[in-house]
């Protein structure tokens, strides 16, 4: 059954009534191609909590949608062990999880919720089923990587940029993939889920660096260009976003 809870419209999201975030695979569906997915596996969608890990490992034998919630995506390309580089990532609403495991079904990447988080799961034959039959699905599959892969780039590849530009970028990339606004405070995006240290792991930097970055983006100094009253509230796993053109602006996104 689809889950009941309250965190998700979950009708407008299946009826295809709830706007995807632009550049998700969700995004790029066209016109009629997400009744076919809902009616194939709308059933078997599930809600995970925070914390979970989704079955992406390699005996799992499914691809996940995100239509809800936020998670965390690590990989270890030298192997795993305690000093082993990881590659972090942030997945949010309209994406599609466990690509690789199209092409090659033992891929495994460790994906952990940071929110509670509903997905629907589509079995790999099913899908690859699916996406031979239907190339304009296939498509917006691969639209949706590229435009993930240039993201990817410009958040998490630009180790040239100062701290603050590159906090600030992915505190607005946070906004559009796993944000939610209030419409009791117009104009303010709260982010849940990513904690200081997903965050410093993603970007590649010390903690200590993004924790002075977050202070300096709620409470700027004169002489920082940044306006007088902030851009940023956070709290333990939530960050809200006061003044998102200014974010932007600070991270040489606009």
């Amino acid at each position: 059954m689809v889950p009941k809870v309250d965190a998700f419209r979950t009708a407008d999201v299946l009826k295809g009534r709830q706007a995807m975030r632009p550049g998700s695979f969700l995004a790029h569906l066209p016109e009629g191609a997400w009744p076919l997915l809902v009616s194939s596996w709308g059933a078997d969608s599930r809600v995970y909590q925070r914390d979970d890990e989704l079955p992406i490992g390699r005996h799992d034998e499914h691809v996940h949608i995100v239509l809800g919630g936020c998670v965390r995506q690590e990989r270890h390309p030298f192997g795993p062990g305690k000093d082993a580089p990881k590659i972090t990532r942030f997945r949010g609403v309209g994406q599609l999880l466990g690509e690789t495991k199209l092409i090659e079904p033992d891929a495994t990447v460790r994906t952990t919720c940071l929110t509670t988080t509903w997905v629907m799961p589509c079995p790999l034959q099913g899908m690859n089923l699916l996406l031979r039959r239907r190339p304009h699905i296939q498509l917006a599959l691969l639209r949706s990587l590229e435009d993930r892969n240039r993201t990817d780039e410009m958040i998490y590849g630009t180790l040239t940029r100062t701290p603050l530009q590159r906090v600030s970028a992915l505190l607005v990339h946070l906004a559009a993939v796993a944000g939610t606004a209030d419409p009791a405070a117009p104009g303010q995006v709260t982010i849940q889920g990513p904690s200081q240290k997903d965050m410093a792991d993603a970007l590649v930097l010390g903690v200590s660096t993004v924790e002075n970055t977050i202070r300096l983006l709620r409470a700027p100094g004169t002489d920082s260009g940044l306006p007088h009253g902030g851009v940023l509230r956070s709290g333990y796993r939530q960050f809200v976003v006061t003044d998102l053109p200014a974010l932007r602006r600070t991270a040489g996104l606009s």
